[in-house]
């Protein structure tokens, strides 16, 4: 029995598994001349939904997808409330920011700012929450790439918080500043 490389069984096992397609560029494979590798890169075609496995979970169609969608969005909320500390904190800060909004007399479109502005916040948390579950999931022990995308997901929270910041600044300044200048 003769021992073979990784990308000899690599290609082997392409062949195998889709005849007649061109081979899968192994960049270690060096029994492929330029020539080849290019006009196989170039015959390649985007992948079809039948090339793609099966998947039990996408299933459903119409109104039951919908459906399932709107209970899986729901459990999300849930897991965010219970587990996220941090959605909590801008949770009651939303609570607080947005009736306010509503009552606040600004212009349409600056009271739609305020009320964009305070939901950026939830939905980066909340994307930010789904990438740090995602790195716990794969490893709890430190890594340089984990630490960089839970940071990169704390400082798009950080930004959006900004935004909030700044926005509600700019729209309610001129108010406040008229108020107190009627008080004082």
């Amino acid at each position: 029995m003769t021992q073979r490389g990784v990308p000899q069984q690599r290609a082997e096992a392409n062949a195998r598994a889709a005849p007649g397609r061109a081979r899968e560029h192994d960049p270690f494979d060096d029994d492929i001349d330029a020539a080849e590798d290019a006009q196989a890169q170039s015959s390649r075609e985007p992948l079809s939904p039948d090339d793609l496995p099966f998947n039990p979970y996408k299933g459903n169609r119409g109104l039951t997808r919908a459906w399932h969608a709107m209970k899986n969005s729901l459990y999300g909320f849930q897991v965010a409330i219970r587990e996220e500390s941090a959605f909590r904190q801008e949770l009651t800060l939303a609570a607080i920011l947005l009736p306010c909004s509503l009552f606040v007399p600004v212009a349409p479109v600056e009271r739609a700012a305020l009320i964009a502005s305070v939901l950026l916040v939830l939905i980066v948390e909340l994307l930010n929450s789904s990438v740090e579950a995602a790195i716990d999931r794969i490893s709890l022990e430190r890594h340089e790439l984990s630490k960089r995308a839970k940071d990169l997901g704390s400082a798009a929270v950080m930004v959006a918080l900004g935004v909030c910041v700044i926005t509600c600044g700019l729209i309610l300044w001129p108010l406040a500043s008229a108020w107190l200048a009627r008080i004082l």
